[in-house]
């Protein structure tokens, strides 16, 4: 809550691009999946680098000019804030998305929010004002960004998408692609 990573400013959808596509794929994929999902990491693959090295899928994959997610295991004990400290990707791959759902407030309730972070949990979960939300950044290599916000509530909320939406989240993404990572 208090957690610079997770705090969404800007807005505006943004240019659309192959990152962008991207990151609509890997919402619309776990949002087929409901709601209470854990943290999700996916690769960003050139599909053409893709299709190159397995042409036989080339009925199932985009544009040679798109990118591919693909999905990684992460472990259930660690967050993945953490975990995105420790990633590195080799250079085949991209870029990366990660998928999040935290709670949000309102900013009014920061000054509220305790320093102790399992106190601020408690406080943001039993704040009358909380909203859910599902948030993917993704990143690639060359530095393009893109995030998708879907609110869980209400149901029909249109997805809040742009570049600079949650940009501590997508600055350790994006770490995840340093040449040193």
């Amino acid at each position: 809550m208090s957690d610079p990573k997770l705090t969404v400013t800007g807005g505006g959808m943004g240019e659309d691009s192959p990152v962008r596509q991207a990151a609509l794929e890997v919402e619309a994929h776990v949002n087929d999946g409901g709601w209470d999902q854990p943290p999700r990491l996916f690769a960003l693959v050139l599909t053409g680098d893709l299709l190159a090295a397995q042409p036989e899928l080339a009925d199932e994959l985009g544009a040679p000019d798109s990118y591919t997610p693909i999905e990684q295991e992460l472990p259930a004990d660690r967050q993945v804030e953490d975990l995105l400290a420790e990633i590195g990707w080799p250079e085949e791959v991209a870029g990366c998305a990660v998928v999040v759902e935290r709670l949000t407030l309102p900013a009014e309730a920061e000054d509220d929010l305790p320093d102790d972070p399992a106190a601020a949990a408690e406080f943001a979960a039993q704040h009358p004002d909380r909203q859910e939300m599902r948030i993917v950044a993704a990143v690639l290599r060359e530095g393009a960004a893109h995030v998708a916000v879907r609110p869980r509530a209400p149901e029909d909320a249109p997805l809040i998408e742009g570049p600079d939406l949650v940009p501590g989240l997508t600055d350790l993404v994006a770490g995840t692609l340093a040449d040193d990572a």
